[in-house]
């Protein structure tokens, strides 16, 4: 048995599953201190389908952890900033088109030295190790604790950036390196960035898997954990603990992955509704469609595997107003604290899910705190919410035919009128928790993004190089290999560049062998 937690900003989910089967689920507030709200989820499915701890093979937990608290600057170390590039890549210097609030919240600490490789891994130039020592030992002076290092082209060849984090290690024992070749994609300037993100969240990653582990503890679970990244496929805790910002977007990762499962749908649009925003994504082949351009997190470009998510602020804890004689609906919420301030639930704030129930499209609560409530102020709210969301799908779309829409997470209920644009609404069963079995159905997968030369080595060949490659990385990563699929190959050609040079982007993802899979010899 698995059991899949997902810790959101309102509610944390979780379901325990037998193989495919939904055994139990449950969704509660969460809380200050996260762990106390996971032990809480998971006693709770556990209490209810009467399962001991000595049956759970496998936790999956999805947080949006390390994206809240860099957007927010919180908890953040100093950064010292290796760039290996010189005598190029000058002009632009690290961080430069970060928000200030960012910049103070890690620090200017730049070292730029001699370094980086051509396209195809040639050397560019040669690393001055003396420039590196001395860099290191700058930092140290300064008391820094972590340090992101990038070269040009590392991901071609990681070489220099592997040496210049072994001299700083030397020089500052004990320091947190994040090198940007195992973190980002090929284009600089987001590579370097994503390598400072995950530097500067190098210490809390530690606490909160710690955190993590603790609640594991307490359980007396003693079975394996994953953490989802964003992509829909797992990292160990030992992983996400040196890759914390590979975990940015599996929140709603998760909830397309559980709504493809729940509703059995591989192409279609989804729309997440939790308790503050709406996250609107693509499915295709049953995976998210992932985002081809650079992706902004807290004003801050990148370029690390991400979904192609349009968010807007409307959920069940939206808060309702009128202004000038317009009824608007979010983007504030009351977040976590909508059973305290909901009006449904006693409070005295006027929320989409006090609309909802006003409505009739949902019981919950006392629904004798709203009848004072304006019948008029509850169509034009209800005409809100169905507008905002339609218009956000709309966006969504890429081309005019209509397409399934499927509704998930607890604010679902809010919807109650078919969406223009879309060909069916689909509310699966435990929609509410898609996000908890999105996490508890996460796989493992490998990657290679890599320039080739179709010249030297022929198209055919390359593929076939970098699909045995990706393979072999979702089989070390544990997939089972009878599961494992292809699910991704993107060509792009590079102009200017000798060689017929092609950048190929080959993704596999397989099933997680468990210890009954293998004694059952049959697939969860």
């Amino acid at each position: 048995m698995r059991i899949g937690v997902d810790v959101g900003g309102t509610n944390t989910d979780a379901v325990l599953m037998d193989g495919r089967t939904v055994v139990a689920a449950t969704k509660s507030p969460t809380t200050e201190d996260v762990s106390s709200g996971i032990i809480s989820a998971i006693t709770t499915v556990m209490t209810e389908s009467k399962v001991g701890p000595e049956a759970i093979e496998v936790v999956m937990i999805g947080t949006t952890h390390f994206t809240n608290a860099f957007v927010e600057g919180k908890r953040l170390l100093d950064v010292g900033v290796l760039r290996l590039s010189l005598p190029s890549a000058s002009g632009i210097p690290p961080m430069a088109d970060w928000p200030e609030r960012l910049k103070k919240a890690v620090g200017s600490h730049i070292y730029e030295v001699p370094g980086g490789y051509q396209f195809d891994g040639r050397e560019n130039a040669a690393l001055d190790e003396a420039k590196i020592v001395a860099a290191a030992r700058d930092m140290k002076a300064k008391g820094l604790k972590t340090v992101a290092i990038c070269g040009i082209f590392s991901p071609i060849n990681s070489a220099q950036e592997e040496r210049a984090g072994d001299i700083v290690a030397r020089e500052i024992p004990g320091v947190y390196i994040s090198l940007s070749s195992r973190i980002g994609r090929i284009s600089l300037i987001e590579r370097e960035n994503a390598a400072i993100m995950n530097a500067s969240l190098a210490e809390l990653s530690i606490k909160v898997v710690e955190s993590f582990r603790d609640a594991l503890r307490k359980l007396h679970i003693t079975a394996p954990f994953y953490i989802s990244q964003n992509d829909g496929t797992l990292m160990s805790a030992d992983h996400v603990e040196k890759y914390p910002v590979l975990t940015f977007a599996s929140g709603p990762t998760n909830s397309m992955r559980g709504a493809a499962y729940l509703s059995g749908a591989k192409n279609a649009l989804v729309a997440d509704i939790g308790g503050t925003t709406t996250d609107i994504g693509v499915l295709a082949n049953g995976f998210p469609r992932e985002s081809s351009v650079t992706v902004d997190i807290g004003g801050v470009r990148t370029n690390f595997r991400m979904p192609d998510i349009f968010a807007i602020g409307l959920g069940g804890g939206s808060l309702v107003e009128t202004v000038d004689g317009s009824v608007s609906v979010g983007p504030e919420s009351v977040g976590f604290h909508l059973l305290d301030k909901a009006r449904v639930f006693g409070g005295d704030v006027l929320t989409a899910s006090d609309i909802a129930v006003a409505s009739g499209q949902v019981v919950m609560g006392d629904p004798a705190h709203l009848a004072s409530l304006d019948k008029a102020l509850v169509a034009n709210a209800l005409d809100a919410i169905h507008a905002k969301l339609a218009e956000a799908i709309d966006r969504m779309k890429s081309s005019a035919s209509a397409v399934p829409l499927i509704l998930v997470g607890g604010g679902s209920i809010l919807i109650s009128r078919p969406i223009p644009g879309t060909s069916d609404m689909i509310v699966p069963e435990h929609a509410a928790v898609a996000n908890a079995i999105g996490a508890a159905i996460a796989q493992v997968g490998g990657e290679v993004d890599r320039v080739f030369s179709y010249e030297a080595m022929g198209r055919d060949q390359a593929l076939t190089h970098a699909r045995d490659e990706a393979i072999s990385q979702a089989v070390a990563a544990g997939a089972d290999p009878a599961t494992i699929e292809i699910v991704d190959v993107e060509e792009f050609p590079l102009q200017y560049m000798p060689g017929a040079a092609v950048r190929l982007r080959v993704r596999a993802v397989g099933d997680l062998m468990l210890g009954s899979d293998k004694k059952k010899g049959a697939q969860p």
